[in-house]
């Protein structure tokens, strides 16, 4: 049995207009992800710093909005720089001078390890061994003279994220120093009153979301930078041969890497690690075995709890968010992806309580008629008594 489908001329028309037009603003989005993604962490700072922005502007003279939008990029650029200034000279000191004793470390381990110095010679292995030990000595020293550069030059241009972290500053502070006039003037084009409020209990449901999670993170990382520092600080009492100095480099560098979803912590316990190692093997090891610890509790415990009250999430949604915006995303994916799911959480609540109460006001006519239907059945059962 053969269906034919007659469709008219101008619906086949809207049809392809459609996905011609969902093809070139998807066309649109890809070629400009670059400014988009500038946009959007523009916006995700603007937000986050928001609330500190209108405290302080409360408590300057005449309230001014502009002040404490100063004051407050002021601090971050300040703490921007000290993190600079502190963590990454070291950071790149400690690669180069490991790299450096490389050669000696090769010499020292040659002599120590008779055994295998015996089955080498044993079995006419000696000029291979000693070919690839001069290889690997030449080019660690190589390696040695340019860590730096090579370092630079994995991150990719420093102009072009110099020049896209000056970008994102200047919108996310013009954001804030204008954003309440332009929801202002948004909410000044409803007509309908009752639709407004509800709107504006949802965008602050969402806002309160946004800004709980960056809460949230920040104090996850306050408790794992303070935490790690003061770790560092007892090994240096422990082994003289490591800088307290390192202490402050460690609260530092853990509290920004553990900004990051899921790598970051493990990046920064795997870096101070690398850094107290190149001082102290036993030192290294130490701290390796308190990081594994400490990141079992965080991960199943403390930022759990902490991250599902701010973002009203369960913890398997916060995991499962973060994987999957890693997975879609990369890193900016696993960054934005829990509050985005606390985001979609709000939405997808405001639209089943929409639902319900439809429901029950479709259902209210229905109810009325049974009970007046009851009503009249009952009178009538009286007057037969």
């Amino acid at each position: 049995m053969k269906v034919r489908i007659e469709i008219d001329t101008k619906t086949f028309v809207r049809f392809w207009l459609v996905v011609m037009g969902f093809g070139l603003a998807g066309l649109a989005i890809y070629s400009a992800k670059d400014a988009l993604v500038l946009l959007g962490i523009s916006l995700f700072l603007a937000l986050a710093l928001n609330r500190p922005v209108a405290a302080i502007a409360k408590k300057l003279p005449g309230k001014s909005r502009l002040g404490g939008t100063a004051l407050a990029y002021t601090t971050l650029v300040l703490l921007l720089g000290c993190v600079v200034w502190f963590v990454i000279p070291p950071i790149v000191q400690q690669s180069a001078k490991f790299v450096e004793s490389i050669p000696s470390i090769i010499d020292q381990a040659s002599s120590q390890w008779r055994g295998v110095n015996d089955f080498i010679d044993k079995n006419n292995l000696r000029p291979q061994v000693d070919s690839m030990m001069e290889n690997i000595k030449q080019q660690s020293s190589s390696w040695a003279t340019s860590v730096g550069t090579n370092l630079l030059s994995s991150v990719g241009s420093l102009a072009s994220f110099l020049g896209s972290l000056f970008l994102v500053l200047v919108l996310s502070f013009l954001m804030l120093l204008e954003g309440p006039t332009w929801v202002k003037r948004l909410w000044g084009l409803y007509n309908d009153e009752e639709k407004m409020e509800r709107h504006k209990k949802l965008v602050g449901r969402m806002y309160n979301v946004i800004t709980g999670y960056v809460s949230g993170q920040l104090t996850v990382s306050g408790i794992d930078a303070i935490l790690s520092g003061f770790v560092v600080f007892v090994l240096s009492l422990t082994f003289p041969v490591i800088n307290s100095n390192l202490a402050m480099l460690t609260v530092m560098a853990t509290f920004v890497l553990t900004l990051i979803p899921m790598f970051g912590a493990t990046i920064a316990g795997a870096l101070i690690s690398l850094l107290l190692f190149f001082n102290n093997m036993t030192a290294g090891v130490i701290y390796a075995i308190y990081f594994v610890i400490y990141q079992q509790i965080e991960n199943n415990f403390v930022s759990p709890s902490i991250q599902s009250k701010k973002v009203e999430l369960s913890a398997l949604t916060v995991l499962v968010a973060v994987t999957i915006g890693l997975y879609v995303g990369g890193l900016l994916g696993g960054l934005v992806a829990i509050p985005a799911a606390g985001v979609v959480k709000v939405l997808l609540d405001n639209y089943l309580e929409q639902v319900k109460s439809k429901r029950v006001e479709s259902e209210k006519p229905l109810i009325n008629k049974l009970v007046k239907k009851l009503k009249n059945e009952e009178k009538l059962t009286q007057r037969k008594i």
